[in-house]
């Protein structure tokens, strides 16, 4: 984050946890006025540091989807047609550069095992894919 101070620290800390908070609940937490955290938060969503907002789905209410993280090796030349790619399948959900022996983790998420098999064959077939390796998420103990 870019220049955030403590009370705005404080407030995303707050709408991470539950981005849903009415602005006065938010506010009383806070110790300041509806409008000014209404303000803070137009501001903080006009600078790109609150991107969106979004559902997180509790155990069973994600429609039984079935969750994996893919670690990906890439040739380096290729890689924005490999992230491209990627995009183009609605299965993967995020997309991440990382340091380390991979080069990109993304997640992937389907109904079932067999269309996982089908994205997971998917991902391997794109050009510039050099390696991948995948898990499967069993649980999940928090998010934040």
């Amino acid at each position: 984050m870019t220049e955030t101070d403590t009370i705005d620290q404080e407030l995303l800390r707050l709408l991470r946890h539950n981005a849903r908070s009415p602005v006065s609940v938010l506010a009383r937490r806070l110790g300041l006025s509806r409008s000014t955290v209404q303000d803070r938060i137009g501001r903080l969503e006009r600078r790109g540091i609150i991107a969106g907002y979004t559902v997180r789905f509790g155990d069973g209410g994600s429609g039984g989807q079935l969750s994996a993280h893919v670690m990906i090796q890439i040739n380096p030349k290729q890689g924005q047609q490999v992230a491209a790619a990627l995009a183009a399948m609605p299965a993967v959900t995020t997309l991440q550069t990382v340091s380390g022996l991979y080069d990109l983790v993304t997640t992937v998420e389907t109904p079932n095992t067999a269309a996982m098999d089908q994205v997971l064959d998917a991902i391997g077939a794109v050009a510039g894919v050099e390696k991948t390796t995948t898990s499967i998420v069993l649980t999940t103990k928090f998010e934040r």
